[in-house]
């Protein structure tokens, strides 16, 4: 089936309150930032009392080892599906072009599934709920990316065994 690329569009409505939370890394394309090999990827959403949004995300490494990346979105008020996100340390964020713009591009009514990527076409995730997606589900929303113009040639299906990285194995790490 062909399929036309129509570029990238964040989706219109986004609940922020209903896409807080955790959610499962089901795949993506490679990132300079993410080992290719990372299994077990988390991402999870709270708001902070600044109405931003805190990003924890955390993984078991190509090393094994768990890894968390810390950062903070904000919400764009003038799109409701759009975030700019930061991982610098927050005396580093004032510098200017270090915040990337984060889309979701499909959200289901349940928010059970969310397809996020950069509107550059170089960075996308399929989330979901649970450490698995149905098949028929991540074939709908990869097909969505495609349409939109996302190349995945490249894509990543992320390793979930239903674990989840702890703030004991990073405490361990430090010590």
């Amino acid at each position: 089936m062909a399929l036309h690329a129509e570029g990238a569009r964040s989706v219109e409505h986004l609940e922020l309150e209903r896409y807080l939370g955790l959610w499962y890394e089901i795949g993506r394309l490679p990132l300079r930032f993410e080992d290719d090999g990372a299994v077990d990827v988390t991402a999870e959403y709270a708001l902070r009392e600044d109405g931003t949004v805190q990003v924890d995300n955390r993984c078991i490494d190509e090393e094994r080892k768990p890894s968390r990346a810390l950062g903070r979105a904000e919400p764009d008020p003038d799109h409701a599906g759009r975030l700019r996100v930061s991982f610098l340390p927050p005396a580093l964020r004032w510098i200017p072009l270090t915040r990337a713009d984060y889309w979701v591009l499909r959200i289901d009514e349940g928010y059970r599934h969310a397809l996020v990527g950069t509107p550059d076409l170089k960075h996308l995730w399929l989330l979901a709920r649970r450490p698995e997606a149905d098949p028929e589900v991540e074939r709908e929303y990869l097909d969505e990316a495609r349409r939109q113009g996302y190349d995945l040639s490249a894509w990543i299906r992320t390793p979930q065994s239903g674990e989840r990285v702890t703030d004991e194995q990073l405490e361990a790490l430090e010590e």
